[in-house]
């Protein structure tokens, strides 16, 4: 079982910041990307951000600039979305997600809850 916990979202005023984390767990034994996902209302899930296991990134033209993605160097199961300057057309509901391989050897891709992010004054 592979489990993705998202944490960090909730609502911030136009101009201001969050920062989401996602942690992986499970019978993980390796991790080729992490990324970000965000679904809006009415809208189809779209890539927001992604991370290599070798740390190459890639972002939606949207969000270059305003948003980081990065892992963390202590527990690589774990990534996070800095996310400046934001603006109300961010809000959506933001899913971590995870293309991996399992102890027992199968890849696949795994999806976390789902966090809100509302940008509202």
């Amino acid at each position: 079982q592979v489990q993705l916990v998202e944490s960090g979202g909730g609502l911030v005023q136009p101009g201001g910041s969050l920062r989401l984390s996602c942690a992986a767990s499970g019978s993980i034994f390796s991790i080729d990307v992490m990324a970000w996902y965000r679904q809006a209302p009415g809208k189809q899930r779209e890539l927001v951000a992604a991370i290599t296991s070798g740390g190459s990134t890639n972002y939606a033209d949207s969000v270059k600039g305003r948003f980081t993605i990065s892992r963390d160097n202590a527990a690589a199961n774990t990534v996070y979305l800095q996310m400046y300057s934001l603006k109300p057309e961010d809000t959506a509901v933001y899913y971590c997600n995870a293309h991996l391989r399992s102890q027992s050897s199968i890849r696949g891709d795994y999806w976390g809850q789902g966090t809100q992010v509302t940008v509202s004054s």
